[in-house]
């Protein structure tokens, strides 16, 4: 007997929403980090970094960038993943959770 499939995760409800509190979720998980125009830098937690300034994130897009590593992504729930250790779907479900938001896709729009 098989398990069932995982219902498929609703990555675009996800990722608005996130995006729309971008700057109190990098608070959260970026302390000490500041505004830099559309930028918001801080120390990368991922690496013994020591100096704010190559670890930036945009807070209208969510794109974000390690300058220093050359690691990357195009939104938030790739940068959640990043700093969590997890996967796509592991970070859209724990974002899901913290926003209180359904992880599955809706059908028939």
């Amino acid at each position: 007997m098989s398990a069932a499939p995982r219902p498929a995760v609703d990555f675009a409800s996800i990722k608005r929403a996130a995006l729309a509190v971008l700057p109190a979720l990098l608070e959260r998980w970026l302390p000490g980090g500041r505004r830099k125009g559309p930028e918001y830098v801080a120390l990368n937690p991922r690496r013994h970094d020591r100096h704010i300034g190559s670890f930036s994130i945009n807070v209208r897009t969510g794109r974000w960038s390690d300058f220093a590593t050359n690691a990357r992504g195009g939104d938030v729930v790739s940068l959640a993943a990043y700093l969590a250790h997890l996967n796509q779907a592991q970070a859209a479900e724990k974002l899901a959770g913290m926003l209180g938001i359904s992880m599955k896709a809706s059908h028939g729009r």
